[in-house]
């Protein structure tokens, strides 16, 4: 009897031991995805603005050197001219009204070649257009909505 609780023991511990050894196996053989801490950082300073329109500024080659340097956020509205003829009228405080571009050159570290990248907009008055590199990241009618866009 002994002898059989023995050869039981035997194959149960070789099982066991195979066992283990195929699992310690298998992650070597199908890698998991790294898993990323997230990252948030302020893309708020550092921009530049242009009160009115300039056609082609979506482009990444665009010349901005001579707009103006602008932290976020901003309402150039607010600047006025204050006026009664402003399109806003007196529920707009008679403040101007129009097209504003605002432009940010970053680039990104090269350990961040495999991670999801978004932008979030904590609110951006109406009609407002998102490009990067000359793509076009998407279209807000609302305004003073947050809304966000993957870069990746």
């Amino acid at each position: 009897m002994t002898n059989t609780i023995s050869k039981s023991f035997a194959r149960y511990w070789l099982l066991l031991s195979l066992l283990v050894a195929l699992l310690s196996i298998v992650p070597a053989a199908f890698p998991q995805p790294v898993a990323y801490a997230r990252v948030t950082s302020s893309f708020d300073s550092d921009w530049r603005f242009l009160k009115g329109d300039a056609p082609g500024a979506e482009k990444p080659d665009f010349d901005d050197s001579a707009w103006r340097k602008q932290n976020v956020p901003h309402d150039w509205s607010i600047e006025g001219p204050f006026d009664e003829k402003n399109p806003t009228g007196g529920a707009g405080g008679f403040l101007p009204a129009g097209i504003g571009w605002y432009r940010k050159h970053f680039s990104l570290p090269r350990d961040f070649h495999d991670r999801r990248i978004f932008v979030d907009f904590d609110g951006v008055m109406a009609n407002s257009d998102v490009w990067i590199n000359g793509f076009h990241l998407g279209k807000r009618p609302y305004g003073y909505v947050s809304f966000r866009y993957e870069l990746t």
